[in-house]
């Protein structure tokens, strides 16, 4: 019965790794690019997992990720303004923060904390940016850690790849000549 989670979690850590890797052009509109569609419809998958596995004794901590990830997706896929998403994205992310600390569960909760309110926030900023790129690379990192103390495999592997992906786009500012005010 646990296998059909697992693979809910496999199909969307592959959109999501799929998301991750493709293109970040500026498009006119959120919803017409389909880096954006990938993100959006991964995170989904990835909350449905998160839950169920949680529902099997897994860490609650992937909910609120993912959580906080459709919600920064939603927000990205309405083309809601950066002034608006950031303090939303914050203050839910210091939300989770106070929630996590309360069910504080060692020290590597803060490295899933601050991981979470890097993602969060990359999702919500405009795309192409350097900002957004750094924010999900620094995210993706700190997710990747607690997820390997954690022993969470898809996550953990979703993260590295998506830790990868950030860089090389990070990387392309600089090289390309593309740094542009964030």
């Amino acid at each position: 019965m646990y296998n059909y989670v697992f693979y809910i979690g496999l199909v969307g850590a592959v959109i999501l790794v799929l998301g991750a890797a493709a293109p970040d052009k500026k498009v006119s509109h959120p919803t017409k690019s389909l880096k954006n569609w990938l993100l959006a419809l991964g995170g989904v998958f990835m909350l449905v997992y998160s839950s169920l596995n949680y529902m099997n004794g897994g860490p609650v901590f992937f909910v609120f990720l993912q959580g906080l990830v459709n919600v920064a997706s939603l927000l990205m896929m309405l083309n809601v303004s950066d002034k608006i998403d950031v303090p939303v994205i914050g203050l839910s992310a210091l939300s989770l923060i106070v929630w996590a600390l309360f069910l504080f569960e060692g020290y590597n909760t803060v490295f899933f904390i601050l991981g979470l309110a890097g993602i969060g926030l990359g999702y919500a900023m405009d795309g192409a940016t350097f900002r957004r790129n750094v924010a999900l690379l620094l995210g993706s990192i700190l997710i990747a850690l607690f997820s390997y103390l954690e022993k969470s495999w898809i996550f953990f592997w979703l993260n590295v790849f998506f830790a990868l992906f950030s860089a090389y786009y990070t990387w392309k500012f600089f090289s390309g000549g593309k740094l542009r005010k964030a």
